[in-house]
C-alpha cells in the first residue's frame, strides 16, 4: 500500500504531476505499454494469463484532488483564491494550506473570533490566504496566478482508521497499484490513473476511448455520514440520518448517482464476488456525486461500467478517515472479480 505517499503528494485537477511520478514508479515492474496521454492520464496494460477470450477490464482511479488556485493578489500581500472541485466554504476559515509545488505554508485568513460570533458562513470570495508576504509584488513573486494550493495535512492512523488528505481518490489509486502488484489475472487489466475527475470526469473520457475496454470499474471513495446526530436524537446515541455509506461496513457498491445508473448485471457481478469472499458489502444509492464510471459508460458505443468505493468520513476536507479493513476488502474483492470475470457476466446479449 502506497497510500501514505499518494496522500501527501500535492495534485489538484490539471496539476497531478507529483502523484503521477509516484504511480509511474510503482507500476513499472508490473505492467507494460505504460503511456502518459495528452491529458496527463497514466495508462498501462497487464496482460492476462488465459490464452484466449480474455476480457479487457478497465480499472480507473483518479489522481486529482480538490484544492484551490491563486486568482489574484491584494496590496497587503494576501492571496485571492478560488476552489478547484467541490469544497464547502464552512470548513475554510483558519485552515492551514500549502501553496505551490514547494508547499509554501499559508493560512486562510479570518477576522478575530470575538468579532465573528454570528453563525454566518464567510464565502470563499471574501477570504484570503496569508503567506507572510508584505506586498502585492512579494506575493506575486511567491505565488503567481495559477499556483496550486492544497490542504496542509499529514497522513497517519487513528486506531483502526487511516487519516489524511486527498483519499478521494488516492485511496483508489493505491488499491489499483496493489491489484497490479498482485497480478497477473486471467483477464487483461487496463489500468487508468485519470486526471481532472473533480472538475468534470474529463480524463476518464479520453482514457476509455484510448483503451477501448470491454468492461470497466471505477475504484473510488465515497461519502460516509455515519456519525451521531444529536439534533435528531435527544439521548445522543449513535444514530445517523440516511447515510450514503458506513465506515467499516465493507465496500460500497454504487447503484446510482448523479453520473451513472449501474446495470443490475454489473451490480450482481460485484455482489457475487463479495459473497464468494464472505465479506460484508453495502449499497450506495444516494443521487449526489459522480465519478469516472459515469463518463466511461458513455464512450465507444457504451461500456458496461460500475463503481466500488471505500467509505470516507469528511471527504473533500483536510482530514478524511477511512477504515483499513474497508481498504483491504476492496483489494480482495477485485482480486476475485479479476479472477472470475467472464464475458457472459456483464454483456446483455
Amino acid at each position: 500500500m502506497i497510500l501514505d505517499q499518494l496522500s501527501q503528494a500535492p495534485g489538484i485537477s490539471g496539476q497531478e504531476d507529483a502523484v503521477r511520478d509516484i504511480i509511474l514508479k510503482a507500476i513499472e515492474p508490473h505492467t507494460t505499454d505504460i503511456t502518459i496521454d495528452s491529458m496527463g492520464n497514466v495508462l498501462a496494460m497487464q496482460k492476462g494469463t488465459d490464452s484466449a477470450n480474455r476480457p479487457r477490464v478497465m480499472l480507473a482511479a483518479h489522481m486529482d484532488e480538490v484544492g484551490f488556485l491563486v486568482i489574484g493578489h491584494d496590496s497587503d500581500g494576501s492571496l485571492q483564491f478560488d476552489s478547484v472541485g467541490g469544497i464547502d466554504d464552512r470548513i475554510l476559515p483558519g485552515l492551514r494550506v500549502c501553496v505551490g509545488k514547494d508547499g509554501l505554508p499559508g493560512v486562510i485568513m479570518w477576522g478575530p473570533i470575538h468579532k465573528n460570533r454570528e453563525q454566518t458562513v464567510t464565502k470563499m470570495s471574501s477570504l484570503r490566504i496569508d503567506i507572510g508576504a508584505t506586498s502585492k509584488a512579494d506575493a506575486q513573486g511567491k505565488a503567481p496566478v495559477g499556483t496550486m494550493i492544497v490542504f496542509d495535512s499529514h497522513y497517519g492512523k487513528m486506531g483502526k482508521l487511516l487519516r489524511g488528505k486527498a483519499f478521494d481518490d488516492r485511496a483508489g489509486c493505491s488499491v489499483l497499484v496493489d491489484l497490479l502488484a498482485n497480478g497477473p489475472y486471467p483477464c487483461d487489466v487496463l489500468a487508468a490513473f485519470t486526471v481532472q475527475e473533480e472538475v468534470g470526469l474529463r480524463g476518464a473520457q479520453v482514457a476509455a476511448r484510448t483503451l477501448q475496454p470491454d468492461v470497466a470499474f471505477a475504484l473510488e471513495t465515497t461519502t460516509a455520514h455515519d456519525l451521531p446526530d444529536p439534533t435528531a436524537d435527544p439521548d445522543n446515541t449513535m444514530v445517523s440520518v440516511n447515510p450514503a455509506a458506513r465506515v467499516g461496513a465493507g465496500p460500497a457498491i454504487t447503484v446510482m448517482d448523479r453520473s451513472i445508473m449501474v446495470s443490475p448485471r454489473m451490480i450482481d457481478l460485484v455482489r457475487t464476488a463479495a459473497e464468494a469472499e464472505d465479506m460484508p458489502y453495502q449499497y450506495k444509492s444516494r443521487r449526489g456525486g459522480g465519478n469516472d464510471a459515469g463518463a466511461i459508460q458513455l464512450q465507444n458505443g457504451g461500456i458496461p461500467s460500475a463503481t466500488v468505493s471505500i467509505p470516507a468520513r469528511y471527504i473533500h476536507s483536510p482530514v478524511a478517515l477511512i477504515s483499513q479493513t474497508d481498504y483491504d476488502a476492496v483489494v480482495t474483492l477485485f482480486q476475485r472479480v479479476l479472477a472470475d470475470i467472464t464475458v457472459e457476466a456483464y454483456q446483455l446479449t
